[in-house]
């Protein structure tokens, strides 16, 4: 099997896909729709981080592809929907970067409040600024927390072990962590937060989450960070806000509209000011959180490809089978979500003297997955009659 890694994949995903026989091609760069388009014939996995968009044109255009690995935590760049209606698993990693940007923001906290970013320019210009005008501690002071998730959680324990007092908000009911306070509402969080840091996902619902209101609604002389998704910010109404002085500063990763590739030209209307700290998307863009990414994703690729293992999968039902051991043989069997499959499934494979020996199944929307261990290799009966259900989507077996 063949698989395409883009966007410079740490080398780690190689060796553990090449390990296990896959034959690997690594590009440093992402890809336009139409150079996919000519790249996948003969795919059966691609990996890809933030800047390549998999569109359901692509997917058309790629009848060996079986799955997705996003080494990354968003998926938005997928066209999930048409993933799922051709059969292709998405597999990401929700938590191997959750490190890396608790601590830029927790740096981007400090920088801020600090005012280092003029500071430093200052110093690289040859002049002495020794003054403690509007530079102030984060102890004490209160971060609101916008999105409690992965990563909320864990900015939530680091700023308290700074002496930051935590208030959060999220839509969903998530426990708080240490001494941390649920706000009842974003406006609420937005009126007594000395910080507001965001982390929400990419969702189409969060298009344009804050905008002009939001930030009239801030605190006077709050700071502001964005390390979520680029598409939540009005970045005009942001430099409205700061050219007001009605904040005090912002740290932002990332941005509606990025480069596509290393060097390109970057273009923002936040560029120039002295209080604000622009970073090129780099939150998870550290040595060990790239390693842990692509350990992770190669290993549910594997998984997925080798044993029928769909556990973690953001598209597809949840299944995760023990792993395989040596001699045994396992049918793997997606089909559409209707009442049924799996009493016909066992009454075709008793039909044909298949010996069921395991099985797990798993429904999600519109689709059903059912993984079977059978004693022996199934029976060409037995496949060519499920091939031809009406209700099959794929069909696949697996052999240790």
């Amino acid at each position: 099997m063949k698989v395409l890694l883009l966007e410079n994949i740490h080398p780690v995903a190689v060796e553990q896909l090449e390990a296990r026989g896959f034959e690997v091609e690594l590009l440093s760069h992402s890809l336009s729709e139409d150079e996919l388009i000519a790249a996948l014939p003969g795919v059966a996995m691609l990996g890809i981080r933030s800047n390549t968009t998999v569109t359901a044109k692509v997917l058309d255009a790629a009848p060996d592809l079986v799955a997705i690995g996003c080494f990354c935590i968003g998926t938005n760049q997928v066209d999930l929907a048409a993933a799922s209606e051709r059969g292709v698993a998405v597999f990401n990693a929700p938590y191997s970067n959750t490190r890396s940007v608790v601590e830029l923001v927790i740096g981007e906290i400090i920088a801020l409040a600090r005012r280092l970013p003029e500071k430093i320019e200052r110093m690289h210009a040859g002049v002495w600024d020794k003054s403690a005008k509007g530079s102030h501690e984060v102890r004490g002071r209160i971060l609101g927390i916008v999105g409690y998730g992965n990563i909320g959680t864990q900015l939530s324990t680091v700023a308290e072990a700074l002496g930051m007092q935590v208030v959060f908000y999220d839509t969903a009911d998530r426990p708080a962590h240490g001494n941390a306070r649920r706000m009842n509402s974003l406006e609420e969080l937005l009126a007594i937060s000395d910080v507001v840091s965001l982390h929400i996902d990419g969702r189409l619902g969060n298009a344009g989450l804050f905008g002009a209101k939001q930030f009239s609604q801030m605190k006077p002389r709050a700071m502001f960070i964005n390390a979520s998704r680029g598409m939540v910010v009005d970045d005009h109404a942001l430099r409205d806000h700061l050219k007001s002085g009605h904040l005090a500063g912002a740290a932002l990763d990332v941005f509606p509209v990025e480069p596509k590739a290393q060097g390109d030209q970057f273009e923002s209307v936040l560029r120039g000011l002295d209080n604000v700290i622009l970073t090129p998307h780099v939150g998870g863009s550290t040595q060990e959180a790239q390693e842990e990414i692509g350990r992770f994703v190669s290993g549910k690729l594997v998984a997925f490809a080798l044993e029928g293992s769909t556990g973690l999968s953001v598209n597809m039902p949840a299944v995760a089978p023990p792993p395989m051991a040596p001699g045994q043989h396992r049918l793997g069997f997606l089909h559409r979500n209707v009442p049924g499959v799996l009493a016909k499934l066992n009454d075709l494979l008793a039909e044909q003297g298949d010996n069921v020996t395991g099985q797990t199944l798993a429904t999600s929307g519109e689709l059903g997955y059912v993984v079977t261990d059978v004693a022996a290799p199934p029976s060409t009966g037995s496949l060519e009659r499920l091939c031809s259900s009406d209700k099959a989507i794929w069909v696949r077996t697996w052999s240790a």
